[in-house]
């Protein structure tokens, strides 16, 4: 899953509420400073801190009760006309409060109401409109997060469907494979046996795994090709070379594997001198990945009913893990078959 907007994080949540208080509380003080700058002296400057200080805590009120009631009840569903009614009665309560406040603590000055909105109604709006904004980006990180979790849910159904359709396909080759040796009377039929159990252990239960090591894959990836080679020996010339740089690295399981397929199911039969080169290695946390293979181009291409995902499904579950960081080069040229993959590993 994609990393989550900055909206989405935390810390832009914790800043947005410390940056809306600070203006907030602060707002009063810078007006009550520019009209104190007018008078040599102020007796009632500690009463008119206590009385901005609890206004201020209104405004904390305020700014919760339009975000998580008044905002979704009447602008989510357009009744602008309640909503500017309710905020009147708010503020008049508001101020009502305030001027209690201010007869208890102010002791040298009359209370006037046209300076006192004057003094709070910034303050208010301010509330309001910060609140306003807080609410609408908080739904849509909301929004956001489910729509991410409903995406990662549909992409790991998808995949566990497209590698399920994976498992069958390898089945099928590995029981042919098997058939062949017993009709050859091979001795190699134990040891491929044996090598078959543990590649089924990979199939059954490793490869129900996220991630598996890209070194485990590579000694599927070979024990795969070994049993081929088995199954050809010197009909079918081969160029095998897997070379993994760090044990640490990673990739999805099974991934690799139709490509290997596909050159097997294709690169032999009635074909002049088919050959199969498979080579794969890492550097600086890339992996290079080909497959190249002889094949008929007077053979047309047939359906089979046994066969795997194919290439495209291949393609669309490379697009779902890895989408802009591989590069996936499918092409026919000369007789040759190539299929070239460069991906980013995570």
């Amino acid at each position: 899953m994609s990393k989550p907007a900055w909206y989405q994080k935390k810390w832009t949540t914790v800043l947005l509420h410390i940056c809306a208080w600070l203006i907030i509380f602060s707002l009063p003080y810078l007006l009550s400073s520019h009209y104190d700058d007018k008078r040599p002296e102020n007796p009632d400057s500690r009463g008119f801190f206590y009385l901005n200080t609890i206004t201020g805590f209104f405004w904390v009120v305020v700014f919760y009760l339009n975000a998580y009631m008044l905002t979704p009840h009447f602008i989510y569903k357009k009744k602008y006309a309640e909503y500017g009614i309710m905020l009147l009665l708010i503020f008049s309560f508001t101020m009502f409060i305030h001027w209690l406040l201010f007869i208890s603590l102010i002791h040298f000055r009359p209370f006037i109401l046209l300076n006192s909105i004057q003094f709070n109604l910034p303050a208010y709006v301010l509330a309001v409109a910060v609140s306003i904004a807080y609410e609408v980006v908080r739904d849509r990180a909301k929004s956001d997060k489910l729509a991410a979790q409903k995406q990662e849910e549909s992409l790991k159904t998808e995949l566990s469907f497209l590698r399920s359709q994976i498992s069958p396909h390898f089945v099928f080759n590995i029981l042919n494979n098997m058939v062949a040796l017993v009709r050859m009377k091979s001795d190699q039929l134990e040891p491929t046996i044996m090598k078959l159990s543990s590649l089924m252990q990979y199939m059954l239960y490793e490869a129900d795994e996220e991630k598996v090591s890209l070194k485990t894959e590579a000694e599927y990836l070979q024990s795969y090709i070994d049993l081929q080679q088995q199954r050809f020996g010197a009909k079918v010339k081969m160029d095998i070379s897997l070379q993994v740089e760090d044990d640490w690295q990673e990739i999805e399981p099974m991934l690799l594997i139709p490509f290997v397929e596909n050159a097997f199911k294709h690169g032999v039969g009635m074909i002049e001198n088919p050959q199969i080169d498979i080579h794969l290695h890492t550097k600086d946390g890339r992996l290079y990945f080909s497959v190249r293979n002889k094949y008929n181009e007077a053979t047309p291409e047939t359906k089979d009913k046994t066969s795997g995902i194919g290439l495209t499904n291949v393609q669309r579950r490379l697009n779902l893990l890895y989408g802009n960081k591989h590069t996936l080069i499918i092409d026919k040229n000369d007789g040759w078959f190539l299929v070239s993959l460069q991906l980013i590993l995570h």
